[in-house]
Parts: C-alpha cells; sequence; structure tokens
C-alpha cells in the first residue's frame, strides 16, 4: 500500500507531460542534469577541503620565513606639458 505501482509513475508522467509539455521535457532534463553536477562537484569540493582540513591540523607544516628583497623607491618622471596660448582678439 506505502509504494507507487507503474501505473501511479504512469500517470505522474503523463500529468507532468500535460503540464509542461512535450517540448520543454528536454530542456528541462537537460537543466536538471546540469545542477546536479553542480552539486556533486560542489559536494566533492567541501569533503575534499575538509580532509586538507583535518591533515592541516594534524601535522602542522613549518616553512622558513622568506626573506623578501627590498624594494626600490618609485620617483615618477613628469613631463611638462606646453599650455596653450590665448589667441589674440581682432575688433
Amino acid at each position: 500500500m506505502g509504494s507507487l505501482s507503474i501505473w501511479h509513475w504512469l500517470i505522474i508522467a503523463v500529468v507532468f507531460v500535460m503540464f509542461f509539455g512535450a517540448k520543454r521535457m528536454p530542456d528541462a532534463a537537460r537543466s536538471l542534469g546540469r545542477s546536479l553536477r553542480i552539486f556533486k562537484s560542489e559536494v566533492s569540493q567541501m569533503q575534499n577541503e575538509g580532509k586538507e582540513s583535518d591533515h592541516a591540523s594534524a601535522a602542522p607544516v613549518q616553512q622558513p620565513a622568506q626573506q623578501l628583497p627590498a624594494a626600490q623607491p618609485v620617483t615618477p618622471s613628469v613631463t611638462p606639458q606646453p599650455q596653450p596660448q590665448a589667441e589674440p582678439k581682432t575688433l
């Protein structure tokens, strides 16, 4: 009584096709597949990040301090632009 028989699934499929239309069904299935792929990749990334943080907290790795080269002062070179001269007015 609690499970769905083949007839129940058939009725659900017919109602679904009538509701959305046969032309939009392939697009809907395609976008559902993309969404599931994205969801699956995000979940696997979260699991990988969790494993990496477990490894990092279990055995901290100490790296030697790196010395940065001394910064050279930057002096901007500015070349003056000639100012336009006003033309004399004749009356």
